[in-house]
């Protein structure tokens, strides 16, 4: 065997398997695609969610609930199925994850006065049909909820330029926007999915 035909043998399968795996999954800075590791469906997400907060100084100086916002598409053999994940946390937690899902079981956002009210789908990646989450909890603590809209509701989200999530039924929370351009991530996984 020539020495060509031996460097040929050697580098062309693994560059095809490389070529193959980019295939399936690639991320850009503003949008991650990627194939879940044991449902096989294909997972798109944006990779800076939206970040809304509520100030709660009043029981410690720098006290704050959080709530990450980003959008998913499950795409199984092109039946493509979207959905808007929440991660809640505060900074200074006092509050139980069974309070947290509580609050969290219907929750409404408004784009531009517009209100789009949410029902949780589940608490975890295989309520979606994931294995793993699509994007990383903000902090070990946080709690992961799922809902399920439309990609007309991931729109309205996207281009609103005034943002808030109300959630609680007993006594609702208002969360406003931390950063006013953390859409443009959420834009482009519009443009990705479209």
């Amino acid at each position: 065997m020539s020495e060509t035909k031996r460097i040929y043998n050697r580098i062309i399968p693994p560059l095809a398997i490389a070529l193959v795996l980019v295939a399936c999954g690639s991320t850009t800075a503003l949008v991650s695609d990627r194939l879940d590791p044991l449902t096989g469906v294909t997972v798109t997400s944006a990779t800076k969610p939206l970040v809304f907060y509520r100030d709660r100084s009043a029981q410690a100086a720098y006290a704050k609930d959080y709530v990450y916002l980003g959008p998913i598409e499950v795409n199984n053999m092109g039946e493509r199925n979207y959905f808007i994940w929440l991660g809640v946390w505060g900074s200074s937690d006092t509050t139980t994850r069974s309070s947290q899902m509580n609050d969290f079981e219907t929750v409404v956002v408004f784009a531009d006065g517009e209100p789009l009210s949410l029902e949780v789908n589940g608490w975890t990646p295989e309520s979606i049909g994931l294995s793993e989450s699509a994007y990383v909890k903000p902090v070990a603590s946080a709690t992961d909820g799922y809902y399920r809209v439309t990609i007309d509701q991931i729109r309205l989200i996207a281009e609103a330029r005034d943002l808030e999530v109300r959630a609680g039924s007993t006594h609702p929370q208002t969360y406003f926007p931390w950063d006013s351009t953390s859409s443009t991530s959420m834009q482009a996984f519009l443009r990705e999915v479209l």
